[in-house]
């Protein structure tokens, strides 16, 4: 039996995650009233807490009230979030630091409080929710959320390092699109100036506000998951999606291409390295 502590936002991601293996949830909201169907379709299986993730104190009395109520807590899913979209030029500066706020510090606040439930138990497994935008990056009109998943990716590797010896497990997931209402009910379009009309209006109207939807499938994503939890061995980061899988490859391909092709002008930097070195062909008009 796991017993897991982990926001549920408005897109639900990990919705359904008690099984009959006997696992049990402490799901999170800022409104605990929202879980109420989570509660009457699974009962005791599912123990409805209060949390803002953005207060480091609610959330280290989140955590503890989780590991009363369950005893121990074997995984900590971290996938509060949201994004609104602008233009960076154009953007509220305080809206990019509110969402900031939700989508780093609170998986900083939330990770924090729990190392050392997890170092007294002798270990468990910490998922953090990136996104493909965390890892490949470059979508127009949403920069404070992508900010966010990149800096999730620094800090759980250094959490990672960190706790290691402690037995405790880091992974980042990082999905593509899902059928949630990320670019829904959660998300906010401000208005969008004619001269970002063919970058960030094009990718908001053909991608974020599609009547098709996004490709991914939420229950199947949750069941991924869950399976991934009761691994011996774990990914460090798992993108989620044909989206994420091959736009994570194919950055990796281009990384490595460029930092082969300029390998010996980075090493040259260092004193015992021969300098100056030869750069790589430069384009001709």
């Amino acid at each position: 039996m796991e017993r897991r502590a982990g926001q549920v936002p408005r897109r639900r991601f990990l919705a359904r995650v008690p099984d009959p293996a006997g696992d049990r949830v402490a799901a999170t909201a800022r409104r605990p009233e929202q879980l109420d169907d989570l509660v009457a379709e699974y009962g005791e299986a599912v123990v409805p807490l209060r949390l803002d993730v953005t207060d480091p104190a609610a959330a280290r009395a989140a955590l503890a009230q989780a590991a009363s109520r369950l005893g121990r807590l074997d995984v900590i899913v971290n996938n509060a979030g949201y994004a609104n979209v602008s233009p960076i030029e154009t953007g509220d500066d305080a809206d990019f630091r509110a969402q900031f706020e939700t989508n780093f510090w609170g998986v900083y606040h939330v990770s924090k409080a729990a190392i050392p439930l997890l170092r007294a138990q002798g270990g468990g497994l910490v998922m953090q929710f990136s996104s493909v935008g965390g890892r490949v990056g470059g979508s127009p009109g949403i920069a404070s959320y992508q900010a966010a998943k990149f800096a999730i990716d620094g800090f759980s590797r250094v959490l990672r390092a960190e706790t290691t010896p402690f037995s405790v497990r880091v992974v980042v997931v990082e999905p593509s699109g899902f059928r949630t209402d990320w670019a829904g009910a959660s998300m906010t379009v401000h208005e969008i100036p004619a001269e970002y009309a063919s970058t960030v209006g094009v990718l908001n109207s053909r991608v974020r506000q599609s009547e098709s939807g996004p490709a991914g499938d939420p229950a199947r994503a949750a069941e991924i998951l869950v399976a991934v939890a009761r691994r011996r061995d774990l990914p460090e980061h798992l993108p989620l999606g044909v989206n994420a899988a091959e736009g994570s490859i194919a950055l990796d391909r281009r990384l490595l291409a460029a930092d082969l092709t300029w390998r010996e002008v980075s090493r040259s930097a260092d004193f015992a390295e021969p300098y100056p070195v030869e750069f790589p062909p430069d384009s001709v008009d």
